[in-house]
C-alpha cells in the first residue's frame, strides 16, 4: 500500500516522497545533539558571567600565562571526553575569542585585564583591575565579547563554506547561539550590561521574556538565570543610589550603543534562522 508522503506516521519514521515506502528516520542522534547543545549554550552563557562565584578559582590558577593555559588544556580535555577533541578545541577557541573581545575593549580604556580563565562546562571569565567608570564604558566592554565572538563564529562559517565539514557548521551554529544568548537584556549577561546605557526598562523586558521561557519550557537553568539576574539587579540598584550619575548617558552615546546592540542582535538572529535548516540537513545518519 502506498502512503501519502505528507502523512505523519511516527516521530521516528517517515514516508519516502519518491517511493511512498515507510522508512525509519535517522533522527535519534540529531535529537541527542539538540538535547546537549541547548543546555550547554545556556550553562556557558550564564555561568561564564557569574564571575563572583568563580573568583575563588583564580587562587588555584595564579599566573598571567600558566593559569590561562592550564585552564584551557583542562577544558579541552573535559569537552573532548564528552564530545571529541576537535569539537573541544573549537569550542574553547570560540570562548577565547569572545572573552578577548572584553579584554581588547578594557585595554582601550586603559584598564588591565587578565587573560581568559576556562572552567570546564562553565565557560570562561576574565578579571578586571578596576570597575567601569560609567554605564557607557560598561556597555562597550559588555558588547566587546559578542562583537568579537560573532567574528569568530563568522570565521568558522567561512571554514564550513570552504571545507564543507560538518564540524565547522556545528561550531558556527554554537558560536552564533552563544553570542546571541549573551545579548539577552538580563544582567549579568553581556546584553544586560549593554542595555543599561540604552534604557534600564529593557531589563524589565528581559525578565518578562525569561518568565515566559520558564513557563513554556520549565528548566532549572532558567531559574538559575533568574537568581543571578536578581543579584545583579540589586547590585546595580545600589550603584544607582550611591552614584546617580553612573547611568546618565549622553544621547549620542545612547544611539551608538543602541545601533551596535540591536544591529548585532538582528544579524545573529538572521544567521541562526539561516543555519538552523542547514543543521537539520547535515544531521548524522
Amino acid at each position: 500500500m502506498r502512503l501519502d508522503p505528507d502523512q505523519v506516521i511516527e516521530a521516528d519514521y517517515r514516508v519516502n516522497p519518491e517511493t511512498g515506502v515507510l522508512e525509519q528516520a535517522p533522527r535519534r542522534r540529531s535529537r541527542q545533539l539538540r538535547r546537549w547543545l541547548a543546555p550547554l549554550v545556556l550553562v556557558i552563557g550564564v555561568l561564564s558571567k557569574a564571575k563572583a562565584l568563580l573568583a575563588p578559582l583564580k587562587l588555584l590558577l595564579k599566573g598571567p600565562v600558566l593559569g590561562p593555559v592550564a585552564s584551557a588544556f583542562v577544558s579541552v580535555a573535559a569537552y573532548a571526553v564528552a564530545f571529541g577533541w576537535q569539537f573541544a578545541v573549537g569550542l574553547v577557541a570560540l570562548l577565547f575569542v569572545h572573552e578577548m573581545g572584553h579584554v581588547v575593549v578594557l585595554r582601550r580604556f586603559g584598564v588591565r585585564a587578565t587573560a581568559p580563565i576556562f572552567i570546564p562546562f562553565l565557560g570562561a571569565f576574565i578579571g578586571m583591575r578596576q570597575l567601569p567608570r560609567d554605564a557607557v564604558m560598561e556597555a562597550k566592554v559588555g558588547l566587546g565579547g559578542p562583537v568579537l565572538g560573532s567574528l569568530g563564529a563568522l570565521a568558522a562559517w567561512g571554514m564550513y563554506v570552504v571545507t564543507g565539514h560538518g564540524l565547522w557548521l556545528v561550531l558556527t551554529y554554537l558560536g552564533v547561539v552563544l553570542n546571541l544568548f549573551n545579548l539577552l537584556p538580563i544582567p549579568p549577561l553581556d546584553g544586560g550590561r549593554a542595555v543599561a546605557a540604552i534604557s534600564r526598562w529593557l531589563w524589565v523586558l528581559g525578565l518578562l521574556g525569561l518568565g515566559v521561557l520558564m513557563f513554556r519550557m520549565p528548566s532549572p537553568i532558567f531559574i538559575l538565570i533568574g537568581v543571578f539576574a536578581a543579584g545583579e539587579l540589586i547590585n546595580m540598584w545600589r550603584r544607582t543610589q550611591a552614584d546617580p550619575a553612573y547611568y546618565r548617558v549622553p544621547l549620542a552615546q545612547r544611539v551608538a550603543v543602541s545601533a551596535v546592540y540591536f544591529g548585532l542582535a538582528v544579524a545573529l538572529g538572521a544567521a541562526m534562522v539561516h543555519l538552523t535548516p542547514l543543521m537539520y540537513a547535515a544531521r548524522p545518519l
